[in-house]
């Protein structure tokens, strides 16, 4: 079964809405100038409020490895993900599971050709490799989906996150294209940027977790 990770909580109420719907992480924003940034204040209540099995995953974007520390620390978060341009020495070295993120171009006609930083960061050592949307996202907006046969043809080689432009209505063909580990969702399920639309949720875990 697909594991579901919502990201950009930023409410207890959001967090535990996600968790009643079946989600299976949920990621915290600490990433400065974005709608969804949390600080270890907000976040570490609302860590201490979840359930057993659910995993608290810290996003960080080109953060000092002490910086990252000292967040994951003090919010008892169990999974780091470093979704900016971090360099292959800069994924090694941490105490949690490291997600790294490999942006993509939107879908387009051609061969499913697997980016070369896929293997490299595998080969240092990383839990799981995220794939992303190379468009912005520090403003909020929803983007378009990437190339779901890219991910399929990377995901046979290990652990893949499908992310970028999921929604509630396409999350099942997507899981059912590129055979994820697990899927990613952040703004396909907001009523707004930083809030989530419990509806919506509950929604895109059941499609993403009964796609076959």
């Amino acid at each position: 079964m697909t594991r579901v990770k919502v990201c950009g909580i930023t409410a207890l109420e959001d967090a535990l809405g996600a968790v009643a719907a079946g989600a299976d992480a949920l990621g915290f924003i600490f990433v400065e100038g974005t709608p969804r940034f949390v600080t270890p204040e907000q976040v570490a209540p609302i860590v201490r409020a979840l359930p057993p099995f659910v995993t608290p995953v810290g996003v960080f974007w080109d953060h000092p490895r002490g910086h990252v520390k000292a967040v994951a620390q003090s919010c008892g978060l169990q999974a780091l993900q470093l979704h900016g341009d971090e360099g292959l020495d800069e994924v090694e070295g941490y105490e949690w599971p490291v997600i790294k993120t490999v942006k993509l171009p939107p879908a387009s006609p051609g061969a499913a050709v697997v980016p070369p930083g896929v293997a490299a960061y595998r080969a240092r050592g990383v839990a799981a490799v995220l794939l992303d949307s190379a468009a912005r996202w520090s403003e909020g907006e929803a983007r378009d989906p990437i190339a779901w046969d890219v991910a399929r043809a990377c995901a046979e080689g290990g652990p893949v996150v499908l992310s970028a432009g999921l929604t509630p209505d396409n999350v099942a063909r997507a899981v059912a294209v590129a055979r994820p580990w697990a899927v990613d969702v952040n703004s396909g399920v907001e009523a707004r940027p930083g809030r989530k639309d419990a509806e919506k949720v509950r929604r895109f875990v059941a499609a993403a977790k009964s796609a076959r």
